[in-house]
């Protein structure tokens, strides 16, 4: 059942050093305060999985808080490349880190098998893909029932989940709305779950169809007023297109990125909200 408490309470508690962490979110709802908060405590050693690493994993990258990334794509969306991600890939700063790489569908897959509590998920794809050549996760199977040859990867189980989302009522239920991603499977997934929300209210008061993941799937709800920013959070405020932009001449430099650090995340609280 879900607790509440404050987020640098929830990342303390629940993001162990040398744990796998998940911070899921498509194009808006990413948990940008969450990745603060572990650059914020130095947490170390961290595998990280997420779909579309972005700007968040960027920072987390170049913090030093990762030995090993899985995902599917990684940029800063409609800008280029990510610096501190490439930095640590081609030359070992702020350390060497490993990185797995799937497809889309076979990330969305995993997760989805993860929250069946299965060991793998099984799909059509990677036929005639050079994935496999580098990444020995991918295997291939018959079918069966049809002799079809498939794709098979592990299920993705992380140690935790973050996501953020639009709210929570007083019991721990949460709402996301808008584009949806994997959050909901990637709380199902995790051993434990954080979410951080924009509001908690007395009740959801959501319509038919919404997405609400209950009370007893996750462990801690955190309240983070903009803690999406930069990206943004679906009836609450805009995507900082700016944000995106100015990221790249400050993460293509090490010490403008330590500096950006510096200033806006170690001297701040996870009650300032992310910088946008």
């Amino acid at each position: 059942m879900a607790e509440f408490l404050s987020l640098a309470e929830a990342v303390d508690r629940y993001v162990a050093d040398g744990a796998t962490v998940a911070l899921e979110g498509f194009t808006h709802l990413i948990p940008f305060a969450a990745g603060h908060e572990i650059i914020r405590q130095k947490k170390r050693d961290l595998t990280l999985i997420r779909m579309t690493p972005d700007l968040i994993y960027d920072q987390m990258i170049g913090a030093g808080c990762a030995k090993k990334l899985i995902f599917s794509w990684g940029g800063n969306p409609g800008v280029g490349s990510l610096h501190r991600l490439r930095d640590a890939v081609e030359k070992g700063w702020p350390h060497q880190i490993e990185i797995l790489e799937h497809s889309h569908a076979a990330m969305a897959n995993a997760f989805e098998a993860g929250a069946a509590g299965l060991p793998l998920a099984i799909l059509r794809g990677y036929i005639g893909s050079d994935l496999p050549k580098v990444n020995d996760q991918i295997k291939f199977i018959d079918c069966p029932f049809t002799g079809e040859k498939l794709a098979a990867v592990p299920s993705i189980r992380p140690d935790v989940s973050i996501v953020h989302a639009q709210k929570a009522d007083k019991h721990g239920n949460v709402l996301v709305e808008g584009i949806i991603g994997v959050q909901k499977e990637a709380v199902l997934a995790a051993k434990h779950s954080i979410v951080t929300v924009e509001e908690i209210v007395d009740e959801l008061d959501c319509g038919p169809n919404a997405c609400v993941i209950p009370a007893w799937v996750i462990t801690a709800v955190a309240k983070a007023p903009g803690g999406a920013k930069p990206s943004y959070t679906h009836g609450y405020y805009p995507r900082s297109n700016k944000f995106y932009k100015d990221w790249d001449p400050i993460s293509r430099d090490r010490d403008a990125f330590n500096a950006w650090l510096d200033e806006h995340v170690f001297n701040t609280t996870a009650d300032n909200g992310a910088s946008a």
